[in-house]
C-alpha cells in the first residue's frame, strides 16, 4: 500500500470519528431541540411545528432575508456540479 493511501485512510478514520463524537456530544447536550414541541426526533431544528401555532409567535427579532432567492438556487446547482466533477474525478482515478 503506497504512502498515500495510508495518509487517505488514515485521514478518512480521523472525520468519520469526529463526526461521530460531534453527533453524540449534540445529542446528549440536546443542542437544537425546541423543549417546547416533542415530537422525537422531528423536535430538532424546529423541523415540525404545527403552523397554526407558529404563525402566533411575536415576529419581532425573527431574521429577515436579504439575499435573493435565485442566489440560493444557483449556490445549489455550483455545489451540485462541482460534488459531480469530484465524483467523476475520483472514479477516473480508479482505472
Amino acid at each position: 500500500m503506497s504512502k498515500k493511501n495510508i495518509i487517505f485512510k488514515v485521514i478518512t478514520i480521523v472525520a468519520v470519528v469526529i463526526t461521530l463524537v460531534l453527533a453524540v456530544y449534540i445529542m446528549v447536550k440536546r443542542q437544537g431541540v425546541v423543549e417546547d414541541y416533542d415530537f422525537g426526533a422531528g423536535a430538532y431544528y424546529y423541523a415540525d411545528i404545527p403552523t397554526e401555532e407558529y404563525a402566533e409567535i411575536d415576529k419581532e427579532g425573527v431574521y429577515h432575508n436579504v439575499i435573493p432567492k435565485w442566489i440560493y438556487y444557483v449556490l445549489f446547482f455550483a455545489w451540485g456540479w462541482l460534488m459531480w466533477r469530484l465524483w467523476v474525478w475520483i472514479d477516473g482515478r480508479k482505472k
